[in-house]
């Protein structure tokens, strides 16, 4: 087997295979014998037609077109271990591009690979992690939330005061014309909270139930739908109920109504919890600079473009994923973008050439420091992951799989070498 390499540009290389008459003459045998268990011939048992009426009745053509797959597919793994540098990336294309009686094979590869990398300095950058401080006004503002969750909602017959809430019908009209999707019955508006439309809440003041009043205001500038940003907008707004909001006052009280002794244990577990989150976000941010900085030191062969697109496409998964868990339509947040799959891909590019970059950069620290994870490790993962979703049968069979151990081996090892960079980098 003769084989000649080149290399092409986006760190793709061309293989171009050739079996001699002899190393085809076996694969040309398989063909038939595959081909005549498939026909039926009369006077013979399938498997059991000889080659040359094979041949004669269906055309050696079929036969070698056969024969040529089940070469390619046994001699492709060894070419691309003895002629390949690297690791493939995505489905190869293949061609064949001689095929004819009496002559050899000769088929063409195209493979991307995953592009060199070259560390820079990748420890000691001493990034520095903000400390997670909460300020009393974030204490008050949580303090607030936990009263609006046990606010009281008391229906009034009076006219529409600063905080009630009010269940309004609203339809909107640009020129004079409906706008799409600009109708809504029963909307809910708090007054003094932001509305879509700031000023909205203010212009609905002193209304009372079944009162209808139009007037205009301005789409924000800046807002996703490009069709009505920055224009004036009209309104009509009919009030169906007025509610007077009540909230309970900061005591032992509404402490309780968390399960919790006294309003010192609810301050307590707030400042708690706002710490948390102020670590958290303290550590990624580090995290993403420490990421960006060691991506930015290192050096990078030609990316794939099947590696960026494949990233690119996760991502548009992974965003699909949050609109649809947040009760949304995609094709509903691509229309209010003004944009189709295909542009809002592209968009993504910039950022999945990052991501790809990020990733190829903790493969190669895991070479070299040689971070490794036990098979344990990941059986311990799919064990966990059966017994969370033990009452779901059809999720619970996807973890006892080779490919989800190949991804949470992925994971977990990622996860191994970007604790060890914190480590290194990283400085409170």
């Amino acid at each position: 087997m003769h084989v000649e390499k080149k290399e092409l540009p986006k760190s793709q290389v061309e293989l171009t295979v050739e079996l001699s008459v002899d190393e085809f003459k076996p694969y040309i045998l398989a063909g038939a014998a595959k081909v005549s268990r498939e026909v039926k011939i009369d006077g013979f048992r399938p498997g059991n037609v000889p080659y040359e009426i094979l041949k004669k009745k269906i055309g050696e053509m079929t036969i070698l077109e056969e024969a040529s797959r089940i070469a390619i597919d046994k001699t492709i793994d060894k070419v691309f271990r003895e002629h390949v540098k690297g690791q493939p990336v995505g489905s190869p294309k293949v061609d064949i591009t001689k095929i004819a009686p009496g002559n050899p094979l000769v088929y063409k590869i195209v493979i991307a690979i995953l592009p060199a990398v070259t560390l820079g300095e990748y420890k000691d950058l001493k990034v520095k992690q903000k400390k997670a401080t909460v300020e009393a006004e974030e204490t008050d503002r949580m303090m607030n939330e936990i009263r609006e969750m046990k606010v009281k909602e008391v229906l009034v017959d009076r006219e529409i005061k600063d905080g009630d809430k009010v269940l309004t019908d609203i339809n909107m009209f640009l020129d004079k014309v409906p706008v799409e999707g600009g109708q809504g019955k029963g909307a809910a508006v708090v007054i003094g909270k932001n509305y879509v439309v700031p000023g909205f809440d203010k212009k609905i003041l002193g209304m009372k139930k079944g009162e209808t009043r139009e007037f205009s205001l301005p789409y924000p500038k800046d807002h996703h739908m490009k069709n009505l940003a920055g224009k004036m907008i009209e309104f009509k707004a009919k009030v169906n109920e007025v509610y007077e909001r009540v909230l309970p006052e900061l005591n032992d009280e509404l402490a309780a109504g968390f399960g919790l002794k006294n309003m010192e244990e609810l301050t307590t577990n707030i400042k708690k919890s706002l710490e948390e989150q102020k670590k958290r976000e303290a550590e990624q941010s580090a995290e993403k600079e420490m990421l960006e900085k060691l991506v930015g030191k290192a050096r990078f062969g030609d990316m794939p473009e099947v590696l960026i697109e494949h990233e690119a496409n996760t991502m548009l998964a992974e965003l699909e994923q949050t609109v649809t868990e947040r009760g949304g339509k995609f094709e509903d947040y691509l229309s209010s973008l003004g944009k189709s799959k295909e542009q809002l891909t592209l968009d993504l590019l910039p950022e999945a050439v990052k991501r790809v970059k990020t990733s190829l950069l903790v493969r190669e620290v895991a070479e070299a420091e040689k971070i490794r994870v036990e098979a344990s490790e990941v059986e311990k993962n799919v064990e966990e992951m059966k017994k969370q979703y033990k009452d779901h049968k059809d999720l619970a069979g996807r973890f006892d799989t080779p490919e989800y151990r190949s991804y949470i081996l992925n994971v977990l090892t990622s996860r191994k070498v970007i604790d060890k960079l914190r480590e290194w980098n990283i400085v409170n």
